[in-house]
């Protein structure tokens, strides 16, 4: 068995207590690395630029989900909508929009989760509750028949103080719990990536994002 396999076997038996999904996030890793992980039986994998994502898809297994995790403009949607499985990274009613007519010329319905903003940095996209409120009825008021919300994806901020990732992370769990309560498609809370999914897990989520704990650190 070689480290990536095992770094996945690893993670799916801690994850599976919780009954949460693994994003194996590739993003600056070559295909071969991803084809290691699909060895280990991995089907899920994270991109963050839309080029990298598209070029992956093309040579890599054609079974894999392919999940946009990275921010994502506009003009790069009509690349990914023909094979995207998922888009975390929803931050505008314009994207939703984008995506759905994408969608809906690709004969297919793409699920998406809107990034909540939770982290204080600066350089973090997201949605307040509020933003959030307003997508939501847009969705609902205009019949968008190419997209899906299925949950909310959020990233704390950088630093090495605990109490903080706690605090941003239930910050997104009450809002999360609210808004199901009210919507029952909202079955995704995506939260965690290397550094502090251990956290993420303890309050609540059920997809995570790990690269540099499989694939070791990026350069």
């Amino acid at each position: 068995m070689n480290t990536i396999e095992k770094n996945i076997k690893d993670l799916k038996t801690e994850l599976e207590k919780y009954n949460c999904q693994l994003v194996a996030v590739s993003k600056t890793k070559p295909a071969e690395l991803i084809k290691q992980a699909y060895q280990a039986g991995q089907r899920v994998f994270g991109e963050n630029k839309v080029q990298e994502l598209v070029e992956k898809h093309e040579v890599c297994p054609k079974d894999i989900q392919w999940h946009m995790i990275g921010h994502l403009q506009t003009n790069k949607v009509k690349y990914i909508a023909p094979f995207i499985s998922l888009v975390h990274s929803v931050d505008s009613f314009k994207l939703l929009k984008e995506i759905n007519k994408r969608a809906i010329q690709n004969k297919r319905t793409i699920n998406c989760l809107l990034q909540v903003r939770i982290a204080k940095e600066e350089t973090k996209f997201g949605l307040t509750e509020n933003e959030i409120e307003e997508i939501l009825e847009e969705t609902h008021k205009n019949n968008m028949e190419g997209i899906k919300i299925v949950g909310f994806m959020g990233m704390a901020t950088n630093t090495k103080d605990p109490e903080r990732i706690k605090n941003e992370f239930l910050d997104i769990k009450h809002l999360f719990d609210k808004k199901r309560n009210q919507n029952m498609e909202l079955t995704i809370l995506s939260i965690g990536m290397s550094n502090d999914y251990p956290i993420a897990l303890e309050y609540g989520s059920n997809l995570v994002r790990v690269g540099s704990k499989i694939f070791g650190e990026r350069n």
